[in-house]
C-alpha cells in the first residue's frame, strides 16, 4: 500500500511547517517556539489531550480511536531540536538564527509526526490511542530520559513506543531496520597523566606525561582488536591531547581523552574498564600516575524482536517488500530514543533521505519528499497496531 491520498493531499502544507522549523532552529530543551507550534496545530488537529512540558519542553498528544480510546496504548516518538552549527545550504528556508541549523533533520521527524497526527485525529480510524511524542534535547541533552523519569510512558498508558530517522545514503522510498542494537551506546572518557616536569634536554630527570599518553593511545586500541570478541563491535576513538605551552619544557601534567561506541552493555563495560586498567599500568610503568574519568551517555538503542519485525511489516505496506531491508547493519552513533526501548519494547526504524549530504553537516537538508511516506508509515503502523481484535 504505497502513500495515504489524504496525506499525500496535504503534502505541500507539511512541506510548509517543515520549513518553517528549519529557518527557526532551537537547542536542546530550548525548544519553546517548535514546542508551541507542535502543540498549536495537534490541538488545532483536534487531538483530545495535549500535554506540554513533559520532560521540561516536551510536548505530547493524545489521540483515541473509534471506541473512545479503550484498550492498546501506542507511542509514536519524534525529536525537535537542532545542532549548534552554522548553515551553509543557502536554501531560501535556512536558518535564520545564527550558529543554529536543523542538520540532523529533526524538523523532518517532527513534520512527519504532525502529519500523521492529523490524519489520525481526522480519521480515526482504529481502536485505542495513539499517543504522539514530541522529544527536545536529543542531541546531547538527554530529553528522551527526562520525558520518561517525567512519567511519559505511566503517565499516558504507553505499552509500545516506535521511533524513527531519516538515514542520508538510504534512497527515498526505503527503509532499514534490525533486531536488537541498531544504535550504539555513546561514552567519553578523559585520562590526566600526572607526571614529573623537567627540562627538555634532560628527560632523564623527568617523568615525562607526553611519551605516557602517546603509550596509552597506541595501547587502547588494543582493547577492540585484542580484548573484545570479534563478532561483537566496538569503536574507540582518541580526540584529544593537550600538554604543555613550551618547546623546551617537558610538562607535569598531560589530558587525553576521546569516545567509545559499542552495541552491547557487556562489551560496554569490558571497555570502561579495560581503558582503566591499561592507562594506570602504562603511566605506572613510565613512572607517572593515570587518572582516569569515564562518563557514560545514551545506552544502546535495543530494538525488540516483535516490534521489529511488525515496524518491518508495515513499512513494506507503505513502500514494498523490496524496499525494506530488516537485517540492516547497525550505527554506531547514539540515541536517546533507547531510554524510551529501555522503558517500553518498541523498534526504532530509518527512513531513506536520498542522496543528500551527511548528518551533522553545514550542508545537510531533509528531504521533503520523504515527509508523506514517513507520514504514512505512521498511520499505517497506529492503524494496524490498534486495529479492532
Amino acid at each position: 500500500m504505497p502513500v495515504i491520498n489524504r496525506i499525500a493531499e496535504f503534502h505541500s502544507e507539511m512541506t510548509a511547517w517543515r520549513r518553517d522549523i528549519h529557518a527557526h532552529p532551537e537547542l536542546l530543551y530550548d525548544v519553546e517556539r517548535t514546542a508551541g507550534t507542535v502543540a498549536d496545530k495537534l490541538r488545532a488537529f483536534g487531538a483530545d489531550e495535549v500535554v506540554t512540558g513533559i520532560g521540561r519542553t516536551g510536548v505530547v498528544g493524545v489521540i483515541r480511536g473509534r471506541n473512545g480510546g479503550a484498550g492498546r496504548v501506542i507511542g509514536l516518538r519524534a525529536d525537535m531540536d537542532a545542532l549548534p552549527i552554522t548553515e551553509r545550504t543557502g536554501q531560501p528556508y535556512a536558518s535564520t538564527v545564527s550558529g543554529k541549523m536543523h542538520a540532523c533533520g529533526h524538523d523532518g521527524h517532527t513534520t512527519m509526526l504532525l502529519g500523521a497526527a492529523r490524519y489520525l485525529a481526522e480519521t480515526r480510524n482504529f481502536e485505542g490511542t495513539a499517543v504522539v511524542i514530541f522529544q527536545p534535547a536529543e542531541e546531547g541533552g538527554g530529553g528522551g530520559k527526562a520525558m520518561v523519569e517525567d512519567g511519559l510512558m505511566d503517565r499516558f498508558g504507553i505499552s509500545e513506543v516506535f521511533g524513527m530517522h531519516n538515514l542520508p545514503g538510504l534512497p527515498l522510498g526505503h527503509f532499514a531496520i534490525c533486531e536488537g542494537g541498531i544504535m550504539a551506546a555513546s561514552d567519553e572518557f578523559s585520562i590526566e597523566v600526572e607526571g614529573h616536569g623537567g627540562h627538555a634536554a634532560m628527560p632523564h630527570l623527568a617523568a615525562d606525561p607526553v611519551i605516557t599518553c602517546a603509550h596509552i593511545a597506541t595501547a587502547l586500541q588494543s582493547l577492540v582488536s585484542r580484548n573484545i570478541d570479534p563478532i561483537r563491535s566496538a569503536v574507540l576513538s582518541v580526540t584529544t591531547l593537550n600538554a604543555g605551552t613550551a618547546f623546551n619544557v617537558i610538562p607535569r601534567t598531560a589530558r587525553m581523552g576521546g569516545t567509545v561506541r559499542t552495541l552491547d552493555e557487556a562489551v560496554r563495560d569490558q571497555m570502561e574498564e579495560g581503558i582503566t586498567r591499561v592507562a594506570t599500568g602504562i603511566a605506572q610503568g613510565f613512572g607517572a600516575v593515570a587518572h582516569v574519568t569515564y562518563r557514560r551517555g545514551y545506552p544502546v538503542t535495543v530494538n525488540a524482536p516483535a516490534q521489529t519485525a511488525f515496524a518491518a511489516e508495515i513499512a513494506a505496506e507503505v513502500a514494498g517488500t523490496a524496499h525494506v531491508d530488516a537485517q540492516a547493519d547497525p550505527t554506531m552513533g547514539g540515541e536517546d530514543f533507547a531510554y524510551m526501548l529501555n522503558a517500553r519494547p518498541g523498534a526504532y526504524i530509518f527512513i531513506g533521505n536520498g542522496e543528500s549530504t551527511e548528518l551533522h553537516t553545514d550542508t545537510y537538508d531533509f528531504n521533503d519528499e520523504a515527509l508523506p511516506i514517513g507520514a504514512s508509515y505512521w498511520v499505517r503502523l497506529a492503524e494496524r497496531a490498534l486495529a479492532p481484535a
